[in-house]
């Protein structure tokens, strides 16, 4: 068989395992997603309350599963953000409960020009060949246009991850920022033709002069 020309990590995260959160689980998760935001600094942006918290379909890797979550507050910004737990086993319940969250007024209200609603947190490491690195990524969102039923997380036009649309929903977790390459979604119909993409950079922003992955914290969020 040829040698595979791209050496990178692809479908590492257990699909789905759960439907969206809802009822007591659901208040669970609002209380650490919220005491989260409520350890934001805004600056000097006023963010208002909270609205309606929208959860995004589970994904579990390195023995943890993150949940993703949005809601919008009184004053147009976006909270964004996740929960992070040990999960259940038949003789314990979910621990060791972990909260990250941030904000954003740039919102898909206001980019009228999006096909995918995206947010994006990394949540660790993976080292290839040469020393380079993988930002192993969480993104989750929402498709802005019509008859979507899969995502796809793709470098280079190579799957690395995909979700099923779950009411509308999605979360992948996939290498980004590696070798050059950086994470582009694809939303696809039922028949696998595709209906949208979205990169999480606007243009090359992910990459440096040379064509390379930038490190963390020299990329620039999508729409800033």
């Amino acid at each position: 068989m040829p040698v595979e020309p791209r050496f990178v990590p692809r479908f590492v995260a257990e699909p789905p395992q759960q439907p969206l959160p809802h009822g007591r689980w659901a208040t669970t998760l609002e209380r650490h997603f919220l005491g989260a935001c409520d350890a934001i600094d805004p600056g000097d942006d006023d963010l208002g309350d909270a609205g309606e918290i929208a959860f995004y379909p589970d994904r579990t890797w390195h023995g943890r599963t993150f949940v993703p979550a949005t809601a919008m507050t009184s004053n147009g910004f976006e909270l964004f953000g996740y929960v992070s737990f040990r999960p259940a086993s038949e003789d314990r319940e979910p621990t060791e409960f972990d909260a990250v969250a941030d904000f954003t007024a740039d919102t898909a209200e206001a980019n009228p020009d999006w096909q995918l609603d995206l947010c994006d947190e990394v949540v660790g490491r993976w080292r290839g060949e040469g020393g380079r690195t993988a930002s192993m990524t969480l993104v989750w969102g929402r498709p802005l246009v019509a008859g979507g039923a899969v995502v796809t997380g793709e470098l280079a036009d190579l799957a690395v991850d995909q979700c099923k649309l779950l009411e509308q929903r999605f979360t992948l977790l996939a290498p980004d920022g590696y070798r050059g390459d950086t994470l582009e979604c694809k939303l696809y119909d039922a028949k696998g033709a595709e209906l949208a993409r979205e990169s999480l950079y606007e243009d090359d922003e992910g990459l440096d002069e040379d064509g390379e992955d930038l490190d963390e914290d020299e990329q620039p969020p999508r729409g800033e």
